[in-house]
């Protein structure tokens, strides 16, 4: 069963995100993100630009097959197939279709109120569907 962690209070999706995936590719998994449209080039443009000379390997939908068959880390905007991933970052509102595919769901959660609300809502279907997930709140916990 797909094991699902909410990590709730980021104070930014995209840099929270790009936090998460820093320690995913040091410790040789495999992630697929999914993110809505709109902030797709924006987290791209982050993992270029982490930190000085850090650059974490990724690929997107127009990549060659080769390239995404080789990184470690696919963003989309559209739920990827897992394809090697086994990790699936879902930094949009709605639940991930498939989810069921990849041994664990990280749902990356923001303080905003319409971000929660969207998050109970997974967080409930999660549930309906057999599954306890996780909670993981980042205002307790310290950041990397």
């Amino acid at each position: 069963m797909t094991e699902v962690a909410f990590h709730f209070n980021a104070p930014d999706k995209l840099g929270y995100a790009c936090r998460l995936l820093r320690k995913a590719y040091l410790r040789g998994a495999r992630v697929a993100v999914w993110v809505e449209e709109r902030d797709r080039a924006a987290l791209d443009a982050a993992l270029w630009t982490l930190g000085h000379g850090e650059f974490i390997p990724h690929s997107g939908p127009m990549d060659p097959a080769r390239v995404q068959a080789r990184s470690p880390i696919h963003i989309a905007s559209e739920v990827p197939a897992p394809g090697k991933a086994t990790v699936l970052v879902n930094l949009c509102l709605d639940m991930p279709e498939g989810y069921e595919r990849y041994a664990r769901v990280i749902e990356v959660v923001t303080g905003d109120e319409n971000d929660r609300g969207h998050a109970r809502e997974r967080w409930k279907r999660y549930k309906a569907q057999g599954i306890e997930p996780q909670r993981h709140d980042l205002q307790l916990a310290p950041q990397d």
